[in-house]
């Protein structure tokens, strides 16, 4: 079962303007903790990434989103003209790079016509609203990566944090649920203490249900959202949420559940 406030409304055009000041704010204080770690800085969050890795692909990722809606690009772009975007500069310049970038990004969803059409990779309201919400929480986990670099995490507005979940589960995970497999099943059943927020997900030998909820979960996890988010992201341990059941369901997402560019 899924409850959440309605906080939630990634339909509304005010909600827009949200996620766009959120990509703002983290854009800027994820550059804030990759200039304290320094380049050379492992990423614990992104095994065998240092913190130059982060910033070319994110810096890549913000100028790949603001080119398909400033040209209304109704398809992907091919390989050729995506790796352009990901040229990043040496160390010297590189973060200077990455924030022209970011804002790049936040000045061209400002100020797109709500009404343009252009791709995008699963159901939206509106392109707008899709390009809006996804490098919202694009950002948001990489900024809790930043972060890691310099040991510490980020925390973000309940609804913002059980939003991105409701994202990565119905949004990300929908489109690959069946090649996200475990046998024997296993269900996480994850609720939010500071936000009327929970979700029941099911690992299953024929692929990933959400909101099934029809047994007993094998795993209970309760906790603020942001903790949560940052768990199902694979960024965060259990050690801030209250457990109850097998923590080996926790390995089996770890291992079965990854997002990649590719």
């Amino acid at each position: 079962m899924v409850r959440h406030d309605r906080v939630v409304r990634h339909d509304d055009a005010v909600r827009i303007d949200d996620y766009v000041d959120v990509l703002r704010r983290d854009g800027e204080a994820l550059s804030r903790a990759a200039e304290r770690a320094g380049p050379d800085a492992a990423v614990p969050t992104c095994p065998g990434w240092q913190v130059r890795d982060l910033l070319a692909h994110l810096g890549g990722v913000h100028r790949w989103a603001a080119a398909l809606v400033t040209t209304r690009r109704p398809d992907p772009f091919g390989a050729a003209d995506e790796k352009r975007f990901f040229d990043a500069p040496a160390d010297d310049a590189l973060l200077g790079w990455f924030s022209d970038g970011h804002r790049d990004l936040v000045r061209t969803l400002t100020d797109a016509d709500p009404a343009l059409h252009c791709w995008t990779f699963f159901a939206a309201p509106s392109p707008l609203a899709f390009w809006a919400r996804r490098q919202a929480h694009e950002t948001a986990i990489h900024r809790a990566d930043a972060e890691a670099a310099t040991a510490s995490a980020p925390d973000w507005e309940p609804g913002f944090a059980a939003d991105g979940i409701d994202e990565l589960l119905h949004g990300f995970l929908a489109r690959r649920a069946a090649r996200i497999t475990a046998d024997p099943a296993v269900s996480l059943a994850l609720a939010a203490d500071d936000v009327d927020a929970a979700w029941t997900v099911q690992l299953t030998p024929s692929g990933l249900l959400v909101d099934a909820g029809a047994h007993p979960p094998t795993l209970t996890l309760t906790g603020r959202a942001s903790d949560l988010y940052r768990l199902l992201w694979n960024r965060s341990g259990s050690e801030r949420l209250v457990v109850r059941g097998d923590l080996d369901a926790l390995e089996t997402w770890r291992h079965r559940v990854a997002i990649n560019w590719t």
